[in-house]
């Protein structure tokens, strides 16, 4: 048996060795403890345990890259137009600008040449364009085309502050092939949409009454704002200019218009070198097209021939009034070269295809007899 003294030393000893791994234990439970303490601040923070920090994961598919670097190579060609009216107080005699509208616009070459819509700028009194950098030109009129909605202004700026946009075709469109628009809709800059071809060889009524044929339809959002923007295909090339949309309440309802970039491509240059469009002439004046319907009758009926022009050079013939009070109807086009006319807007669209100094046959309905004449055509005015 142990003696007592040697009974106590052995107590001792265990009451020492148990304090010292309960101390041990308690010093783990804390380091544990602070370990959770950090780990769950840091993934309060946003940081995982044991992680590095991690790049956010942009795992964009080849179509989203394409149309993102379409947009960034196509915005600086993009401009923002905003009109203003200016008036007059009549009794302070002071001068003030009244903001008019706004739309859209592109840079067409790197002389300063923008292009947009013509009842973008219609009435406006000053007109600024806003480039994708966002500085701000005044700009001057340089031609418009109302029967095309097509305008030319001009900014003073260098060369090397220009990004003409790419030009192509519209020929050879495709219904379902992609499209995207750039604009500013409801003026907010700089808006990118996008779409496919829904429809081709439309036909719409421009702001000077005159139809403007093989126009695009797109579904792509078309909104105010968007109007004189460009319409690109997928490689990035100007197709179309947005003119308009059709929905009863204003807004994109899925069905837009686009002027087509084969108009464009002959229609620019001339407002830039002529102001207008320098389009072939009979000088004839027409009747409505409701009172030929009203006599039964299809084509395009002359009310007056203008004095030296090219239609009186050849003999065509005026509606006019004899002694008795009759009136007698003039000469009836029907047909221009070997097109049929059954309307005014027909013969609109058949004369565009020619220019002043072309010779054509016209072929007349006179006296409910059928007859041709030779037409040198003028210039119009």
């Amino acid at each position: 048996m142990l003696k007592a003294s040697n009974l106590r030393i052995l107590i001792g000893v265990l009451l020492l060795g148990g304090a010292f791994f309960a101390g041990v234990a308690w010093k783990g439970r804390e380091g544990h403890a602070e370990e959770g303490v950090a780990s769950a601040t840091a993934t309060l923070q946003g940081e995982p345990e044991g992680a590095q920090t991690v790049e956010p994961d942009n795992n964009l598919n080849a179509a989203e890259l394409a149309t993102i670097r379409l947009f960034e190579e196509a915005a600086p060609s993009v401009c923002f137009i905003t009109t203003t009216n200016v008036r007059l107080d009549y009794f302070t005699r002071d001068v003030t600008e009244i903001q008019r509208g706004t739309g859209s616009a592109f840079v067409w070459d790197n002389k300063g040449h923008i292009v947009t819509n013509y009842h973008v700028i219609q009435g406006a009194d000053k007109a600024q364009v806003t480039l994708s950098d966002r500085s701000v030109w005044p700009a001057k009129l340089v031609g418009v085309a109302p029967e095309k909605d097509l305008a030319v202004l001009k900014i003073d700026i260098a060369a090397s502050k220009l990004r003409p946009i790419p030009v192509g075709v519209s020929e050879n469109l495709r219904v379902g092939q992609s499209v995207y628009a750039i604009g500013n809709p409801f003026g907010l800059d700089q808006t990118l949409t996008t779409g496919i071809v829904s429809a081709l060889g439309r036909e719409i009524e421009s702001v000077a009454g005159i139809p403007i044929r093989d126009v695009i339809q797109t579904d792509a959002a078309i909104n105010p704002g968007n109007s004189g923007g460009p319409l690109l295909n997928s490689s990035g090339k100007l197709i179309g200019v947005n003119t308009a949309i059709y929905s009863p309440s204003g807004a994109s309802a899925g069905i837009g218009f686009s002027i087509p970039v084969d108009v464009v491509r002959w229609v620019v240059p001339e407002l830039i070198q002529y102001g207008k469009v320098k389009r072939p002439s009979l000088g004839v004046e027409l009747a409505r097209q409701q009172i030929v319907q009203r006599l039964g009758l299809k084509g395009a009926l002359v009310l007056d021939v203008i004095k030296n022009s090219a239609a009186d050079r050849a003999g065509i013939l005026p509606t006019y009034r004899d002694r008795s009070g009759t009136i007698r109807l003039g000469d009836i086009i029907v047909g221009i070269n070997n097109e049929t006319v059954t309307s005014n807007n027909d013969l609109y669209l058949e004369l565009e295809k020619y220019n002043p100094g072309d010779t054509v046959r016209v072929k007349l309905l006179r006296d409910e007899r059928t007859t041709e004449v030779e037409v040198r055509l003028d210039a119009a005015q």
